[in-house]
């Protein structure tokens, strides 16, 4: 069942689509272009589901927060999902959501399954307005996931050949879960014109 629509006055920092990007090997230079390409006011929030090891100290929001003039935090449990932000999961854990907050799970539960575990969480939380996005990284995490989003109406993407390491995306690609590969300055193109379709709807 979608969440129930937000009271007026909260509708604003609501965002239209939740977008789980996923990487992991390779994916940081894409995470950057990525933002880099993104207006501020799209209207929509941006997951970041990293391959962080659990012992890791990640200074990954901080880092990507240079690359965009949305604000980058570090996903916590009970947090808030807003429009026009970028969230990042913490190390060790998986990261899910319920309506409009994270959900955070210590430890994870499966090694390199926590692109699969936040896509399906979207997906069943929020329908078509989720969007899936697999970037660089080793193994087919996110492959699984992108079946949920679609199952359930939503849009997915995969990097083209410019990853790094293609072993996510071309798992992804090869599903027949995927509607886009694009190089990451274009899936930011799309998602513009996406977020922008969505804000129309509201």
């Amino acid at each position: 069942m979608l969440p129930r629509p937000p009271p007026a006055n909260m509708k604003k920092s609501i965002p239209t689509c939740i977008v789980g990007i996923g990487g992991s090997a390779g994916a940081l230079n894409a995470y950057k272009a990525l933002l880099d390409y993104l207006p501020a006011d799209t209207g929509m929030a941006f997951v970041i589901i990293s391959h962080l090891s659990p012992d890791a100290h990640s200074q990954l929001a901080q880092i990507l927060e240079r690359h965009t003039k949305m604000q980058s935090l570090l996903a916590s449990a009970a947090m808030p999902i807003s429009a026009n932000h970028v969230y990042v999961i913490p190390a060790g854990a998986d990261l899910e959501v319920e309506k409009y907050k994270f959900k955070v799970t210590f430890p994870r539960r499966r090694r390199n399954a926590q692109v699969d575990v936040f896509f399906a969480s979207i997906a069943e939380a929020f329908g078509d307005r989720a969007i899936g996005v697999v970037l660089s990284g080793y193994n087919g995490d996110g492959t699984a996931g992108c079946k949920h989003i679609k199952e359930k109406g939503g849009i997915t993407f995969a990097q083209d050949e410019s990853a790094q390491v293609d072993s996510m995306s071309v798992n992804a690609q090869a599903s027949g879960y995927v509607d886009f590969v694009l190089p990451p300055d274009r899936i930011s193109e799309a998602l513009t014109e996406i977020g922008a379709r969505f804000a129309r709807r509201v």
